[in-house]
């Protein structure tokens, strides 16, 4: 195989052209091999495989920088950088991650897994470069779907001024991870539909030189571009036409699902581990639009992401106008919802507690400052969501529970979660968050209140000495710690705390009467988070031992949930351990 003699970019440019047209086949079937045996980030590496190609094979990586945006389409300049070992041996599958990673090569200039980034990073790498007198060149990589952020938008504008060079590669399929939205996209279909010659040009518009390419998977027509650019001394974009999925059937016609995939059979295209059961995402989406059916305010927002809450294209049709969204923008979803709740709307935004992380401006500016009743549910902000450094959702509670106004709340069971998503819609005195549990779907019998706005903490079980108070999706955990403690001769309370933001004085009060040790359960990052509040509360002087238990401050990358509570001694025999040694 060819791929096999390749070590870098150097080895690369000893190819001959007419060669590299057979690479990029290799390539394609080793994708297709690894994503069918362990998943990952599918339509957007098929569909990039010749353009990364061109890429190493006219530029100068390392001393040339490429900085990808998302990097979600990075396994070919992977295996073009010294990584193919990754893809060639299924036995060093999980040698590298699916993202650029400068620990991993030299030709890796971010750790990135969030999007619309690119062309600002890339800016920065050229300003300093151009402040000390060098000449490389700096390419920023961007899909179309990316360009709807504001940062994306915000780095074209800075770029137009440059006034060096800077290389912009917009990767254009026509589709973000659902259908793209917004009114750039008439730019770039009129652009396409005119080979690039269309007057409705938003990079001319932004002051930038502009380059068009009819067929960004070919590689010839990839070459000349390419080239035509190296060394440019001013801005440029070189508009590429590439077809998401490409050499998958199935992907090249259903690019939605095939954005990401799960192991699958390569010749059928089903999946190797067959999902069942209930999930939130169809639970949410089954119950807003029966919402939606009896009131014509309510109205579901997504920032790219539909499917979170449980929209497919199905259900995005059944909705109809009652569904919005606004491409890769979490920051307009977030001031549109404060804006719709203003108006008497009744908006409910649902979006990755990772992506969350985007909006914390809009949260506190937009809506909370002026008490816009929207409601937010925020999804995989936990130990069982994604597990990839860029994509931990878990440092939700610190940004949300201290923002005056804002009430977050945490369900303990499926009941739980729609009563006060029901409840959250129909009022109008406050912004609510919900935190989605991510512990699986959990059913409870236990009664659930219908009004949240006197939160008081539900006592579940009344016992002594101990008290577990668990937070949201580690209700369960609090429950096996329980019963751990009575079987060593402990009978211990339960509460459920219902909020991440709000104190139950009272409540607290109560318990230090009877219980000398306070156990606080939180899916979150200790430091600065729910439990650290609660044994502030208390202070050294009530007698009271508290003991908090969530996650230690720190990054982590593709861990197992199992690990993590083990090493934080989140399980239930160490918690009713620790617990025990306390008295």
């Amino acid at each position: 195989m060819i791929i096999e003699g390749i070590d870098s970019p150097v080895d690369l440019k000893k190819l001959g052209e007419r060669e590299l047209p057979s690479l990029a086949d290799e390539i394609r079937v080793l994708l297709l091999n690894k994503l069918s045996e362990k998943g990952g980030h599918f339509g957007p590496n098929l569909g990039m495989v010749e353009a990364t190609i061109a890429l190493h094979y006219v530029f100068d990586s390392p001393s040339d920088k490429i900085v990808f945006d998302v990097s979600h389409q990075t396994y070919t300049h992977k295996m073009l950088t010294g990584r193919a070992f990754a893809w060639l041996d299924s036995a060093r599958y999980d040698e590298v991650t699916g993202f650029t990673n400068p620990a991993e090569s030299e030709h890796d200039q971010f750790t990135i897994g969030h999007t619309s980034t690119s062309i600002s990073l890339a800016l920065g790498i050229a300003k300093a470069r151009d402040l000390q007198g060098a000449k490389e060149n700096v390419i920023a990589v961007i899909g179309d779907g990316s360009l709807s952020g504001g940062e994306a938008l915000e780095g074209l504008s800075v770029a137009g001024e440059m006034g060096s060079n800077f290389i912009i590669v917009v990767n254009d399929n026509d589709m973000s991870i659902a259908e793209n939205h917004g009114g750039l996209y008439t730019s770039l279909s009129k652009l396409r539909a005119t080979e690039g010659k269309s007057a409705d040009n938003i990079f001319s518009a932004m002051g930038l030189d502009y380059v068009f390419v009819k067929d960004g998977n070919d590689i010839p027509s990839l070459l000349t571009a390419f080239r035509s650019v190296k060394d440019s001394s001013k801005p440029v974009v070189v508009h590429i036409v590439t077809q998401k999925g490409k050499g998958y059937k199935l992907a090249e016609e259903n690019r939605e699902p095939w954005h990401y995939a799960q192991p699958f059979d390569l010749g059928t295209g089903k999946p190797r581990r067959v999902g069942g059961g209930e999930n939130y995402g169809n639970i949410s989406a089954e119950f807003l639009l029966g919402k939606m059916k009896n009131d014509s305010r309510v109205a579901v927002i997504t920032a790219g992401t539909p499917t979170i809450l449980g929209f497919d294209k199905k259900r995005r049709d059944e909705a109809g106008s009652q569904f919005i969204d606004v491409g890769i923008a979490e920051e307009t979803a977030t001031a549109m919802a404060s804006g719709m709740a203003r108006r008497g709307g009744k908006p409910v935004f649902g979006v990755y507690g990772t992506f969350f992380q985007r909006c914390y401006d809009q949260v506190q500016q937009d809506v909370c400052v002026n008490g816009s009743a929207a409601t937010f549910v925020v999804c995989g902000a936990s130990v069982w969501g994604m597990n990839g450094v860029t994509h931990i959702g878990w440092y939700d509670i610190q940004m949300l529970s201290h923002i005056p106004n804002l009430l977050y709340l945490a369900p303990t069971s499926v009941e739980e979660y729609l009563s006060m998503l029901d409840w959250s819609i129909e009022q109008d005195k406050l912004p609510v968050a919900i935190r989605q549990p991510s512990n699986g779907v959990v059913h409870s019998s236990r009664a659930v209140r219908k009004d949240y706005g006197d939160l008081s903490y539900d006592v579940v079980k009344r016992g002594k000495d101990v008290a577990i108070i668990a937070l949201g999706d580690f209700f369960q955990l609090g429950e096996k710690a329980v019963e751990s403690l009575s079987a060593s001769g402990i009978d211990a309370t339960l509460v459920n705390p219902v909020s991440a933001s709000c104190i139950d004085g009272e409540c607290l009060k109560e318990l230090a009467k009877s219980h000398r040790v306070i156990v606080t359960l939180e899916d979150g990052i200790l430091s600065g988070g729910w439990g650290q509040t609660i044994a502030s509360f208390f202070g050294a002087e009530s007698g009271v031992k508290v003991i908090n238990r969530g996650y230690k401050k720190e990054f982590l990358d593709r861990f197992k949930a199992d690990d993590v509570l083990l090493d934080n001694r989140l399980t239930p025999e160490l918690i009713a351990s620790d617990a025990a040694a306390a008295l």
